[in-house]
């Protein structure tokens, strides 16, 4: 009997350069981004954004490398990795930083130890009201 051996394979979806986009993004693999997004981008897997991609709004995602710029709050399940040209003006929420020297934030960081940081800031935000 000839054993079969599925593989899962994942899409990764790419926003290229010279592109903009105005809206919500929801994802269930991986993306990257060498465009420009306005508005707020959720993924279930890895975000890559590129050195010429741009990003004004809210991230969720599992992992993410960002090489280029975001304007938002950033909340990363587990390893966010900031590059020598990456550019963060908001809020950080993650497992664990890597930090390039040269790379720039302004803003607040929290490390946590859970790795589902998307649900702890649900459920502080609804602690507090």
């Amino acid at each position: 009997m000839a054993k079969t051996i599925e593989t899962e394979q994942k899409q990764i979806n790419i926003i290229g350069a010279g592109t903009s986009i105005t809206g919500d993004i929801n994802c269930s693999g991986d993306i990257r981004i060498d465009g420009n997004l306005t508005g707020n981008l959720f993924v279930q897997g890895k975000v890559i954004i590129g050195g010429s991609g741009t990003i004004k709004g809210e991230i969720s995602c599992k992992n993410s490398e960002v090489e280029g710029k975001i304007e938002g709050k950033i909340s990363v399940g587990e390893l966010l990795s900031l590059k020598t040209t990456s550019s963060i003006l908001g809020d950080i929420k993650t497992r664990k930083l890597a930090i390039e020297p040269g790379a720039q934030f302004t803003g607040n960081c929290t490390m946590n130890h859970s790795s589902d940081t998307s649900r702890q800031t649900v459920g502080n935000e609804e602690a507090k009201k």
